[in-house]
C-alpha cells in the first residue's frame, strides 16, 4: 500500500507555527505558557535553517568557482565540520567530512568543498546517502580522475534514545574512479589519518 502524501493545498488552512503549536499540545504541554508562547515561531525558523539545503543547488554553490589547472595530484579538504538531521527520527547527527579528488584539468575553489557538504547535510538525511551525494556532485561538476569522501559522525538517535551509546561513531565512505584502486585509496587514507599540523 503506497504511503499517504498530503497535498500542499490541504495544509493551506494551517500555518507551520500552528502545526508546531498542536505538536506541543500532543506532547502534553501548554503552548500558551510563558516559556512556550514563542516556541512555534522559533521552531519554524530553526527548521528552515536546519533544512536550508533544499533551497540550494550545486550549481549555485559552485558559482563559477571552477578553475582550469595543470595539476593532477590529490587535493584533500579534511576535517570539514557538518551538522545534519536524521530522516528517521529528526534528530541531529554531526561530525567531520574528508573530501578528496584527483583533478582532470579542473579544480573547485577550496571553500566550495565545504559548501557542497552543507548543501546536502542541511537536508533530512541518512549518512550513507549524504556521503554518496557529495562524491557524485564533485564528480559531475569537474569530471576528475576520482573522488573520495569519508564522513565520521555521531548520531543523537543512538546517543539520546534507543541503545544510548554515547561513544559510538559511524564512518561511511564513497570512492569513485581512481580512488577504487588500492594505491590511491591508501594514500588518501594515510593523509586523512595524519594529525592536523603534522609534516607530510
Amino acid at each position: 500500500m503506497p504511503s499517504e502524501i498530503i497535498a500542499p493545498s490541504s495544509l493551506d488552512t494551517a500555518t507551520t507555527q500552528e502545526l508546531y503549536r498542536e505538536l506541543l499540545r500532543r506532547m502534553g504541554e501548554d503552548p500558551t505558557r510563558d516559556g512556550l508562547q514563542d516556541t512555534p515561531k522559533r521552531m519554524e525558523k530553526s527548521m528552515e535553517f536546519l533544512t536550508r539545503g533544499y533551497d540550494q543547488t550545486v550549481t549555485e554553490v559552485l558559482h563559477n568557482a571552477l578553475f582550469d589547472v595543470d595539476y593532477d595530484e590529490m587535493v584533500i579538504v579534511k576535517d570539514i565540520e557538518f551538522f545534519s538531521m536524521c530522516e528517521h527520527h529528526l534528530l541531529p547527527f554531526f561530525g567531520k567530512a574528508h573530501v578528496a579528488y584527483v583533478p582532470n584539468g579542473k579544480v573547485i575553489g577550496l571553500s566550495k568543498a565545504a559548501r557542497l557538504v552543507d548543501v546536502f547535510a542541511r537536508r533530512l538525511q541518512v549518512q550513507e546517502r549524504l556521503t554518496r551525494e557529495i562524491a557524485e556532485a564533485i564528480d559531475e561538476a569537474i569530471h576528475p580522475q576520482g573522488v573520495a569522501v569519508i564522513m565520521e559522525a555521531q548520531h543523537l538517535c543512538m546517543m539520546m534514545r534507543g541503545v544510548e551509546k554515547q561513544q559510538s561513531t559511524t564512518v561511511t565512505s564513497a570512492m569513485v574512479g581512481c580512488f577504487r584502486e588500492q594505491p590511491t585509496r591508501a594514500e588518501f587514507l594515510s593523509l586523512v589519518r595524519q594529525p592536523a599540523g603534522s609534516s607530510i
